[in-house]
C-alpha cells in the first residue's frame, strides 16, 4: 500500500505515536507540527500528493477548522480524519460540516484508527470510480479524472490537454490495454465538444464485409439484406468526436473512403446518390506501428500522414509502475462494492510488491482482471499473495495458505509452520494444486485430458481460438492474423465450435 497520509499535530508524542501506527498499517506517513505547515504542504508545495489527512483540531497557530476551511477554498477533496481531546457534540458537528470524513477522540486506539483510515480510503476510491463512470458516460471525463502519479504519464496528459484545445487529428499509440480510449475520452471531455457525442468504433471487431456500412451507413436497398436505411458512425458523430480504435485493422478499400472523409469533411453512404457533409473531430488509436504497416503495404501512406498529425504515445504499465498502487486501490474499491464484500478494503504490502514487480504484458486491462479475480477469491479484509497465484507462478515464487511465509531470496519458499520446509518453484509452474489439473496459467495448454489420453486436435483448436479471443479482447482481425488464418475461416470455425466472438467477462491473465 503506497497511500500517503499527512499527520498534523502540535503534540510531538502524539504525533510520533500516530506516525508509527500509520506506518504499521502499511501506509506512508508524513508528519508536520502545525496547521500552517499542513496548509502550505497540501495547497502550495505538494498538491495532490496525499491520499488522506489525520488532523488535530486544537493547535496554536492555525487550528484544524482553519485547515479544513483552506482546503475547502482550494477545492481539495482529500478525506480528513480529525482528532482532539475535546469530543463535545458541537465540535463533532462543526468538523463534519467543514468536510471531515470521520472523528476520533484522543488517545485513539490503533484498531479504531486503522478502521477509520481504511474506510476513508475505500469510500474515496469508490466515489472516484463512480464519478469517472458517470463522466465517461456523459462525455465530461477530463484529465484530472485519470488515475496516475507517474512521470511518464505526465507528458501524455500534458500533450492531451494541448490537443484538446483544437480540432487537430490525433493518433494515440500504445500497447493493448494501456488506456488509449480513456485518453480519447479525456480529450473529448476537455474540448469545446464536451457536450456532443463521442462515438467509439473498434475497427478490428467489425466483419470485413460490413465495415463500409458500419462507418458510412447505407441506404435502403443498397445491397441484399438492406431493408432499412442505416446511419453510419460518421453521421452519429456529427458535431462531436469519432474515435477509431485499432484503425490499423481497416481494409485498404475502406482506407480510401476514410481519407476522403477526413480531407473533404463529407461521406457517401453505400447506395447514396450524393455525399453528405459531416462535422467531426477524429481521434484514432492503434496498438501497431502504423509506419511499419505502411512499409508492408497494409496501410496507405497518405492516410497515415493525415492521421498522424498529433501523435500521443501511451507508455505500457511496466514503464510506469508508480501507477500500480493507486490503480489497485481503485479496482479493489470498485470490485469489492460490486461483489458485496464490504470488509475488503486494501492489499497486503507483499502482494502489492508482487504486482509492482510483474511486467503486465496485458497492461491495465490485465491488472484490472487480476484484481477482480483476487477480490472474488478473497475472504479477508485485504488481498494477499494467495489471491494472485498465476502472477506468483510466473514470477517464480508463491505464498501458500499457511500463516507465515518467507522467501530466502533464491525463489524458494520457506514455511515457518512446516518445519522450515523449502519448496522451489520454477517460473511458469502452477502456483496452486488446483491449477495443475484443471486450469493451467494462461499461455499453457494441456496435451492430455483428465483421463490421461491425448486431447483431440478439434478440442485443442477450440481452446486455442477461445484463448486468442480473450487475449486480444475480441479484435477478430488480430486474432485471425495471430492464428495465421483468414477472418472468414475464423468466423466459420466460431460457428462450427459454437464459440462466442466476444471475450469472456474475466480475460485471461
Amino acid at each position: 500500500m503506497n497511500e500517503r497520509i499527512l499527520i498534523v499535530d502540535d503534540d510531538p508524542v502524539q504525533r510520533r505515536l500516530v506516525e508509527e501506527a500509520v506506518r504499521r498499517f502499511g501506509y506512508q506517513p508524513t508528519a508536520v507540527d502545525g496547521g500552517e505547515a499542513a496548509a502550505q504542504l497540501l495547497i502550495e508545495e505538494e498538491p495532490g500528493r496525499f491520499n488522506l489527512v489525520i488532523l488535530d483540531l486544537v493547535m496554536p497557530d492555525l487550528d484544524g477548522m482553519g485547515v479544513l476551511g483552506r482546503m475547502r477554498e482550494a477545492g481539495l477533496q482529500i478525506p480528513v480524519i480529525v482528532q482532539t481531546a475535546h469530543g463535545g457534540i458541537d465540535t463533532v458537528v462543526s468538523a463534519m460540516r467543514a468536510g471531515a470524513f470521520d472523528f476520533v477522540v484522543k488517545p485513539v486506539r490503533p484498531e479504531r484508527l486503522e478502521v477509520s483510515v481504511r474506510n476513508a480510503l475505500k469510500v474515496t476510491a469508490l466515489e472516484g470510480e463512480i464519478t469517472r463512470i458517470k463522466k465517461s458516460a456523459n462525455g465530461t471525463l477530463t484529465f484530472s479524472d485519470i488515475i496516475t502519479s507517474s512521470k511518464p504519464m505526465e507528458r501524455v496528459l500534458s500533450l492531451g490537454r494541448r490537443a484538446s484545445k483544437s480540432n487537430i487529428p490525433i493518433l494515440i499509440e500504445g500497447e493493448s490495454g494501456v488506456g488509449k480510449e480513456l485518453i480519447a475520452r479525456a480529450i473529448q471531455g476537455s474540448s469545446d465538444r464536451r457536450n456532443k457525442p463521442l462515438v467509439t468504433v473498434n475497427c478490428g471487431a467489425i466483419p470485413e464485409n460490413l465495415v463500409e456500412s458500419v462507418l458510412f451507413g447505407h441506404e435502403k436497398g443498397a445491397f441484399t439484406g438492406a431493408i432499412d436505411r442505416h446511419v453510419g458512425k460518421f453521421q452519429e458523430a456529427d458535431g462531436g468526436t469519432l474515435f477509431l480504435d485499432e484503425v490499423g485493422e481497416l481494409p485498404l478499400d475502406v482506407q480510401v473512403r476514410l481519407l476522403r472523409a477526413i480531407q473533404e469533411g463529407e461521406i457517401e453512404p453505400v447506395g447514396a446518390k450524393r455525399p453528405s457533409k459531416v462535422d467531426f473531430r477524429l481521434i484514432s488509436a492503434t496498438n501497431r506501428s502504423l509506419i511499419e504497416e505502411v512499409k508492408r503495404g497494409n496501410f496507405r501512406e497518405d492516410l497515415y500522414y493525415r492521421l498522424n498529425v498529433f501523435p500521443i504515445w501511451v507508455p505500457p504499465l511496466r514503464e510506469r509502475r508508480d501507477d500500480i498502487p493507486e490503480l489497485v486501490r481503485h479496482f479493489i474499491a470498485r470490485f469489492a462494492a460490486e461483489e458485496g464484500k464490504r470488509g475488503l478494503t486494501s492489499i497486503a504490502p507483499d502482494a502489492l510488491a508482487l504486482l509492482q514487480s510483474f511486467d503486465w504484458p496485458g497492461n491495465i486491462r490485465q491488472l484490472e482482471n487480476a484484481v477482480f479475480r483476487a477480490v472474488v477469491l478473497s475472504d479477508n479484509a485485504y488481498l494477499t499473495v494467495n489471491e494472485f497465484p498465476q502472477i506468483a507462478a510466473q514470477m517464480g515464487g508463491v505464498a501458500l495458505d499457511e500463516p507465515s511465509v518467507a522467501t530466502d531470496g533464491t525463489g524458494a519458499v520457506s514455511l515457518s509452520d512446516s518445519n522450515e520446509l523449502e519448496i522451489p518453484l520454477m517460473a511458469g509452474q502452477p502456483a496452486d494444486p488446483a491449477f495443475r489439473n484443471d486450469a493451467p496459467p494462461f499461455g499453457f495448454m494441456r496435451a492430455l485430458d483428465n483421463a490421461g489420453h491425448v486431447r483431440t486436435l478439434e478440442d485443442v483448436e477450440r481452446e486455442m481460438i477461445r484463448n486468442a479471443i480473450d487475449h486480444y479482447s475480441g479484435r477478430m482481425a488480430e486474432v485471425a492474423r495471430r492464428l495465421g488464418i483468414g477472418r472468414s475461416t475464423l468466423y466459420r470455425k466460431l460457428k462450427e465450435y459454437g464459440l462466442d466472438a466476444n471475450p469472456g467477462p474475466i480475460a485471461a491473465e
